[in-house]
């Protein structure tokens, strides 16, 4: 059975259909024998439930608020409907995945970030037994970003980015991959940066460079780097994208 340290891919909601190749790209890794840990989003989906549901989305500062009715409905698309339609996609492919969500044995802990924002999760804790048991036994987790108040016994809304940074450095990842529909940090030029410090993601964050989405993968990816672990931010909505990254090619940004 696989032993090496596993690669955490981030599926962010452009990258979650069918016109791309990454799950066919992850279901060939790890089949492999790469150890492949998926964290995926759910932004688009959600918004289409809500409206479905009469409930207005509403966001402060780039996170959704999550009231008692929305928190009933992230819960039930992010653990449910898209957590079961990409294992249900992966395993088609012969990948052996299981769908668990961060709430599962306390694996991602958090706290709430304040009244405004409602249910939604600063991550103070990470659990990463349950994942490297799930590995050892060869299998594929897909991980849903719910996450637990474990003292208050309630669910809370996550950013997926920030949940998949923070499991990749609980587990001391080989890799943090996070699959966008851009080809990777741009200046203020809009050029591609091959490669960033922690320090320069931190000035282009201050700066105001790195705005809108790419702030929480910016994030965490320094949370990753103080960890140990580089980041790789690429496109992939791009034909065999991932698949050029776990070969080892450069393309998109490295965080290190």
């Amino acid at each position: 059975m696989a032993t090496t340290q596993p690669t955490v891919i981030k599926l962010g909601g452009s990258t979650l259909g069918a016109h791309d190749t990454s799950l066919r790209d992850i279901a060939a890794a790890r089949r492999d024998g790469q150890n492949i840990v998926v964290v995926h989003g759910g932004g688009a989906a959600i918004s289409a439930w809500l409206q479905r549901a009469g409930i207005e989305a509403r966001f402060v500062r780039g996170l959704r608020v999550t009231d008692e009715a929305s928190l009933d409905v992230v819960v039930a698309v992010l653990a449910g409907i898209v957590n079961k339609t990409l294992v249900a996609q992966l395993s088609a492919m012969g990948a052996p995945a299981i769908g668990i969500s961060g709430a599962d044995s306390l694996i991602l802990q958090a706290r709430r970030y304040d009244d405004e924002l409602g249910f939604v999760g600063q991550v103070v804790r990470v659990n990463p037994y349950a994942i490297e048991e799930l590995l050892r036994f060869g299998h594929l987790p897909v991980i849903a970003p719910i996450a637990i108040d474990a003292e208050a016994g309630q669910l809370l809304n996550t950013n997926a980015d920030t949940a998949a940074g923070e499991i990749a450095a609980a587990l001391k990842a080989e890799r943090l991959v996070f699959l966008t529909d851009v080809e990777g940090v741009l200046d203020e030029q809009k050029q591609l940066l091959a490669s960033l410090t922690a320090d320069e993601t931190r000035e282009l964050i201050t700066s105001g460079v790195a705005a809108g989405g790419m702030i929480p993968k910016l994030e965490a990816a320094m949370k990753a780097a103080a960890a140990g672990v580089a980041t790789r931010i690429v496109d992939g909505t791009q034909e065999g994208a991932l698949a050029r990254v776990l070969a080892g090619e450069d393309q998109g940004t490295t965080v290190v």
